[in-house]
C-alpha cells in the first residue's frame, strides 16, 4: 500500500472547492428568486438574462454565453418560445439556424429577471467593499481568460 501524499493545504481550504461550495450555497436561494420575483425556473431565467443581453442570438451563441450544451441551450430556449417570450426566426445568413430575440412580453420579463441577477449580486458580494469586488471582478477575468484559452487548446471542450 502507497502512503498518502502529504498536501500543502486542506481540501476546504483549496480555491476549486470553495468555488464550488460558494456556487452550491448561493445557487438554491438564486433558484428560488428566479422563480418567485422572474416567474422562471433558473435555467430559463439565466438563458432569457442572456438572450435580453446579447440580442441576437443563435442557440450555439446562446449555449456559450449560457455555458450550457446546445441541447440544453435548444430546450431552455424552446421553452422561452413557448412561453411568449422568445420569438424564434429563420437566420438570414444560415438557413439552417435560428435567431433569438426578446419578444415585448419577454422584454418586460427580462427587466425582472436582470433586477434580480442584480439584487443576488448584490446579496453575495454586499460583504465587500468597493475595491474588493474590483480586484475580485479583475481576478475572476484573469481567471477566465485563462479557462478559455486551456479550453480552446485542449479542443474546445464543451463545459
Amino acid at each position: 500500500m502507497k502512503p498518502s501524499v502529504a498536501r500543502s493545504s486542506p481540501l476546504d481550504r483549496t480555491f476549486t472547492y470553495r468555488l464550488h461550495l460558494l456556487h452550491k450555497l448561493t445557487d438554491s436561494q438564486s433558484s428560488e428568486a428566479y422563480l418567485t420575483d422572474g416567474g422562471l425556473p433558473i435555467s430559463e431565467g439565466r438563458c432569457l438574462a442572456v438572450i435580453g443581453t446579447f440580442t441576437p442570438l443563435s442557440v450555439v451563441d446562446l449555449a456559450q454565453r449560457a455555458n450550457l450544451h446546445k441541447g440544453q441551450a435548444s430546450r431552455a430556449a424552446q421553452a422561452l418560445v413557448d412561453r411568449g417570450l422568445v420569438r424564434k426566426a429563420a437566420n438570414t445568413t444560415d438557413s439552417r439556424g435560428v435567431v433569438l430575440t426578446l419578444t415585448r412580453k419577454g422584454q418586460a420579463v427580462w427587466r425582472r429577471v436582470m433586477d434580480v441577477v442584480e439584487r443576488r449580486n448584490e446579496e453575495i458580494f454586499g460583504c465587500l467593499s468597493p475595491a474588493e469586488r474590483q480586484q475580485l471582478s479583475g481576478l475572476l477575468d484573469r481567471l477566465l481568460e485563462r479557462a478559455r484559452r486551456d479550453a480552446a487548446v485542449d479542443g474546445g471542450a464543451d463545459e
